[in-house]
């Protein structure tokens, strides 16, 4: 795929394969590469958590913008596939950002509502995708909402469902592919959303001993589901469980392998 357009319209046509889109997020090239060599991986996404953590920052919009940008430009040209980045909320400008993200390399990316007012969210959405059709790019936005993430502690159940769905619906209205919403992890619930906003539309997180598996979440209508920053927690997860077993006089794991 040459050029952002057409990576851009592979991605789109990723979320309304048959097939559910996987995309364990990444946050550097040596991550993206050794991504990107698995076989059946067909895209990639960054994780804004996973990458400001790389430079010692915390998630929300604390690592500065252009260091962000510098990472995502890294990981497109190191690899031949469509990829995503996470914008968090936008940095203050969704619009210019997105312009900055696709000058990037990045052909898609999520945008995260943070429960603003919702005219305020839908403006944002419209932003993102009118930034991608100034730069000639059909950008494929994962709008995000985080009517379950937040949810109060007690919340009653059915009505944080539906405000997602009313929040989901609004971005899919307002042009949106697909709808990302994180915390959701019921079988249940996540059968409810997918149905609500249709076929190849739902993006959901997988959460370790949480999440369904993938095979299921494929038969519940989930479009794609991404990793977060649990792919980098996998990964640091395996260096600390090595590092104690050196310390505790034992060996580094038989089955390490030169992935990058």
């Amino acid at each position: 795929m040459p050029d952002p357009a057409a990576r851009a319209r592979r991605l789109q046509a990723l979320h309304t394969d048959p097939r559910i889109l996987v995309l364990p997020n990444v946050w550097d090239v040596a991550s993206a590469r050794v991504v990107a060599a698995t076989d059946g991986v067909t895209a990639l996404a960054t994780a804004s958590h996973a990458v400001a953590a790389t430079f010692g920052y915390e998630d929300g919009e604390r690592i500065p913008l252009d260091l962000h940008l510098q990472m995502v430009e890294r990981i497109a040209a190191a690899v031949d596939l469509p990829v995503s980045m996470d914008m968090e909320a936008g940095y203050g400008d969704p619009g210019e950002t997105t312009r900055r993200a696709i000058g990037a390399g990045a052909v898609g990316g999520n945008l995260e509502d943070g429960m603003r007012p919702l005219a305020d969210s839908v403006a944002a959405v419209e932003a993102v995708l009118a930034a991608g059709t100034g730069a000639g790019v059909d950008f494929v936005l994962n709008a995000r909402t985080d009517a379950v993430l937040l949810a109060a502690a007690g919340a009653d159940r059915a009505e944080v469902l539906a405000e997602a769905m009313r929040r989901g619906r609004a971005y899919l209205e307002a042009g949106a592919p697909a709808v990302f919403v994180p915390g959701v992890v019921d079988r249940e619930g996540i059968a409810v959303l997918a149905e609500a906003f249709g076929p190849g539309r739902l993006s959901v997180l997988a959460v370790p001993g949480r999440s369904p598996s993938v095979r299921v979440l494929e038969e519940l209508g989930v479009a794609r589901v991404s990793t977060g920053p649990n792919a980098q927690r996998v990964a640091l997860t395996a260096l600390q469980d090595a590092t104690r077993a050196l310390l505790s006089g034992g060996v580094l794991p038989p089955g390490t392998r030169p992935v990058c």
